[in-house]
């Protein structure tokens, strides 16, 4: 696609994008009788087939403990129900929790659990690279999806998809049966939005958050695009709150402020989850409060009025993480007939 048919075509989706996609809410008689009583519940991954757990195993988790509590963190998700894994090579030192997923996974069927890996190259021969040494250090012969990771500027998107591309060698690698579905993760709408309208992507990969919703709206138009493109999305930063306060004493070292409580975690999943088109959450890199997010999947209801209103209500003076990134990549397009600002063709 020519770069100017490329900007009209964004820019349209971007300035006529419907913005009141909203949770499905139910009452709390519905919300009693759906409850999940104990199971992990399982959604269909989209047009992929595959079902996946509505609580998602962050891998970068792994960066932070030593290989034995890695193991024991995996074994005990598996155990409880979840079934889906997610890493990345950036995600700690050297490729770190691509290697200790790889060693914790052993023991577990293979064909029991949904395995997803990323690329941040965007060249066909970077893309090329990472993905065989990904295969190598997660001890598989094949992933159930991989992703291009980490899309933040339009220009990432066509240089992905343009020729000699990663996505030249993801397709090939789909035929060679090393990948069975594709998809990618993002921090801004612009370059979701690119992705979404530049190949048939079966997942997304995006911030989902009650915070941002509802002080921003971050987050709206990559649900409608998704769901009109028949995209499943997989939440990232499902228990993030704002960001740290001025000042404020910092429970752990992490850039933005999570959630911390039981009953607390349980509310924001039930409401991410009641979103058109979430299939699952991915809960902050810490293995304590994964498994504070597998308790509120074991826990999980449909939201209700009465749940959105006190999330609204929470969301209220919290700082978005992601205005910064948004606007670095924001600007009126040079060209007459783009309508609104437009576009050319940390991680999740």
């Amino acid at each position: 696609m020519k770069r100017r048919s490329f900007l009209k075509a964004v820019g349209g989706v971007t300035g006529s994008m419907a913005m009141g996609i909203a949770p499905m809410l139910v009452s709390e008689a519905e919300a009693a009788a759906l409850a999940a009583h104990g199971e992990m519940p399982r959604r269909e991954l989209g047009r992929t087939g595959l079902k996946v757990s509505v609580v998602a195993f962050a891998g970068l988790a792994l960066t932070h403990y030593e290989q034995a509590e890695c193991t024991a963190g995996v074994h005990r998700a598996f155990d409880k129900g979840l079934n889906y894994y997610d890493v990345a090579p950036a995600y700690g030192r050297d490729g770190a929790c691509e290697i200790r997923l790889g060693i914790a996974l052993q023991g577990l069927k293979r064909s029991d659990y949904v395995l997803a890996c990323k690329t941040k190259a965007r060249d066909r021969d970077g893309c090329r690279q990472e993905l065989e040494r990904s295969l190598t250090r997660l001890k598989t012969d094949h992933f159930d999806l991989y992703q291009l990771h980490h899309l933040a500027k339009p220009e990432d998107v066509t240089r992905a998809l343009g020729p000699g591309g990663a996505m030249e060698t993801i397709l090939k690698a789909k035929e060679e049966g090393k990948i069975r579905h594709i998809g990618f993760s993002a921090h801004t709408t612009k370059a979701a939005l690119a992705a979404l309208q530049g190949f048939d992507f079966d997942t997304v990969m995006f911030p989902i958050s009650f915070a941002e919703y509802y002080t921003t709206g971050f987050g709206k138009e990559v649900l409608a695009l998704a769901q009109e493109k028949g995209a499943a999305v997989l939440s990232i930063k499902t228990l993030h709150s704002g960001a740290w306060p001025a000042g404020a004493e910092r429970t752990r070292q992490w850039w933005y402020r999570p959630l911390e409580a039981q009953d607390d975690i349980d509310l924001a999943y039930r409401w991410t989850l009641s979103l058109p088109g979430v299939v699952a959450g991915f809960p902050p890199s810490f293995l304590d409060l994964q498994e504070r997010a597998i308790q509120a999947g074991l826990a999980y209801r449909p939201a209700t009025q009465a749940d959105a209103l006190k999330l609204q209500d929470m969301a209220q003076g919290t700082g978005s993480i992601f205005k910064r990134e948004q606007d670095s990549v924001a600007f009126v397009s040079p060209y007459p007939d783009c309508p609104g600002e437009c576009c050319p063709g940390q991680w999740a």
